[in-house]
């Protein structure tokens, strides 16, 4: 719900953001006839990368090393990139939030290359 809240106008807007999530769930269920929350955590499982590269920098050359990701920043990322991908899907587009939120969740459940995470 929180990273909904993010982006000028919906800033703060928290009602709005809980309202988006409770129809983007009915939504989902209409679709799929399964339990929303467990398309949910597919989807997040799914989305948030499992390996990441850092920068190791010894005597003035810098060079990027694979590194695993810890697991609370393979969620948090994993939550960003769905909203994300929602948010640009209904900029400029017919379809509400809520539809796209929907979209994306399922999308990336199945592991589609649809999806933006």
């Amino acid at each position: 719900v929180n990273s909904l809240m993010m982006h000028g106008r919906n800033n703060g807007k928290k009602y709005k953001a809980v309202q988006i999530i409770k129809n983007a769930f009915e939504i989902m269920h209409l679709l799929t006839d399964a339990n929303p929350v467990q398309i949910v955590v597919d989807a997040i499982a799914n989305a948030g990368p499992r390996e990441d590269s850092t920068r190791i920098g010894s005597s003035g050359t810098v060079r990027r090393q694979a590194v695993d990701v810890s697991p609370l920043r393979r969620v948090n990322q994993g939550i960003y990139l769905l909203v994300t991908g929602a948010r640009e899907a209904a900029f400029r587009n017919i379809k509400t939030i809520a539809e796209c939120l929907a979209d994306e969740l399922i999308n990336a459940a199945k592991g589609s290359s649809n999806s933006y995470a």
